[in-house]
């Protein structure tokens, strides 16, 4: 069974005029790599309503947050030639076409939806092995490592689920 790399991004919000403010990712090593990004002079839009599902606020990003440069250029290193899977497409391809196109660079991997590894059997077990791995797990933030890891250990769960009812 091969495992994939999950990546998950927060957000200054949804819709028009937002940008990511996080970037994280979990590998199969159990590696993870995490860090805030220093919005780009024209990134404003802020949604106090995301602040406060991320807890994220905005001066921490100005404080503590790498350049897209430097974020888009260790991502382009780490993760070069992979597929790299995450569970909000739609809006992380966006988000992360934005960092990049503020880096001028292109990303060395491949965003995919992470939909796309699930059977019928996983998509079926999805929603309560998401929750029974957030409780084990007991992260105390949402954040982007920590979901993408989140991610992760659901999908190693479903799989064993899934296997298992093979030989019933």
């Amino acid at each position: 069974m091969t495992l994939p790399v999950i990546i998950d991004i927060e957000a200054s919000g949804f819709g028009k005029g937002s940008y990511p403010i996080e970037i994280g990712y979990f590998m199969p090593d159990g590696g993870s790599f995490c860090t805030l990004i220093r919005p780009e002079p024209g990134w404003t839009h802020w949604d106090s309503s995301a602040e406060a599902v991320h807890g994220i606020a905005r001066h921490q990003l100005d404080s503590h947050g790498q350049s897209v440069v430097d974020v888009c250029l260790a991502l382009n290193r780490s993760l070069r030639r992979q597929r790299v899977y995450c569970d909000a497409w739609s809006y992380d391809y966006v988000w992360l076409s934005l960092m990049y196109d503020a880096a001028d660079l292109v990303p060395a991997f491949e965003l995919r939806d992470l939909r796309e590894l699930l059977g019928e059997c996983e998509k079926t077990l999805w929603h309560a092995t998401r929750a029974m791995v957030e409780v084990r797990l007991a992260l105390r933030r949402h954040r982007a490592s920590g979901d993408a890891r989140t991610l992760f250990e659901t999908l190693l769960e479903v799989r064993r689920q899934c296997a298992g009812d093979q030989f019933l």
